[in-house]
């Protein structure tokens, strides 16, 4: 059950560099070389000006896997880093974990994929229940952040919860999905995402299916492409540029979300897997939390993500939120068993 915060008094702010708040929009509280690629994997095929890969196992022909990838398993594959950014991330230690073949979404489930799920379901989302959500400065006028300083995080002020926003109103409470239909949705919570794949015949990825995707059968990379953020000096991902929280420079092409195909990031065809919005995984972010309202992991980052405070968007990152957060930064995508 909800509870109705008064006010949220604020606090110093943390060190930029340790984190950007990300995790802490918990409504419970308001604080704080590359290596071979397997032999399943890819023929590479040219089409037009840019390279498309097709998996050994042809083409996707049912309708309930359309949009989906077969991620290649039966074999151990590398999660984790033994030379983790944030320690109290529980980033490391690397380890091999054993995955079955399994199917990932290409692209993070859109407003419009969404709104299919609540015509068929009158399904309301828990911001909408509640009645509000997470939503980042930027968004908000100055009279509104005047307004609304004592609802902001504790340890993140650039953060305020605001009523009225949900998946519908995503940019505030008067604002709609126009234009947005093929963004992602946001201000869902990791229920509601638990019911729109169980809606859709599919599931949420486990953290290792989740990461074991992102690599594209790469080892130690840092990012789903390799090492190096902008090969060819272009953008591959949708995250912040300039100086945060102010001057976001915009320069990958979006000030905030951008279409869920933006940006193919790697041979599985899996696109945004990093940066854009964070992902909800399945997993416990502590394994025996038996809480009614567990922190679940969630992967990739965001397009507020910034190496200089939150470099979360290489694929071995996470971070964690309640199961009934919700903000403006964090979406989804589904996996299936092949």
């Amino acid at each position: 059950m909800k509870t109705i915060p008064v006010f949220v008094w604020i606090i110093l702010l943390h060190e930029a560099s340790s984190d950007c708040g990300c995790q802490k929009l918990d409504r419970k509280a308001d604080e704080d070389k590359a290596a071979p690629l397997p032999d399943q994997v890819c023929q590479q095929r040219a089409q037009g000006g840019a390279s498309h890969y097709r998996d050994y196992y042809g083409e996707l022909e049912e309708p309930e896997i359309a949009d989906m990838s077969l991620i290649p398993g039966g074999r151990s594959v590398y999660m984790g880093t033994d030379n983790p950014h944030f320690p109290a991330d529980r980033e490391g230690p690397e380890r091999q974990v054993k995955l079955e073949d399994f199917y990932m979404d290409k692209y993070e489930v859109s407003n419009d994929a969404f709104a299919k799920f609540v015509r068929a379901t009158n399904y309301s989302t828990e911001a909408e229940r509640f009645g509000d959500s997470f939503l980042f400065k930027s968004l908000l006028s100055a009279e509104e952040q005047k307004r609304l300083e004592d609802f902001r995080v504790a340890s993140a002020v650039w953060w305020y919860k605001v009523a009225g926003v949900s998946w519908r109103h995503p940019n505030g409470a008067d604002s709609n999905l126009d234009n947005l239909g093929r963004h992602p949705v946001v201000h869902v919570s990791w229920r509601d995402a638990v019911e729109y794949c169980k809606w859709a015949g599919k599931r949420l990825p486990s953290e290792a299916e989740w990461e074991a995707a992102c690599r594209g059968g790469k080892e130690r990379k840092l990012f789903p492409w390799g090492n190096k953020l902008m090969p060819r000096n272009e953008h591959w991902l949708n995250i912040w540029q300039g100086d945060f929280p102010d001057g976001n420079l915009a320069d990958d092409g979006f000030e905030f979300t951008s279409p869920v195909d933006s940006f193919r990031q790697n041979v599985y065809d899996l696109h945004n897997i990093v940066g854009n919005v964070w992902e909800w995984t399945a997993d416990l972010w502590d394994a025996n939390d038996v809480s009614d309202n567990p922190n679940r992991v969630k992967k990739g980052g965001s397009y507020l993500c910034h190496k200089s405070y939150c470099y979360r968007y290489r694929c071995a990152a996470r971070s964690q939120n309640t199961e009934d957060s919700s903000a403006g930064n964090l979406g989804f995508r589904c996996a299936k068993n092949a």
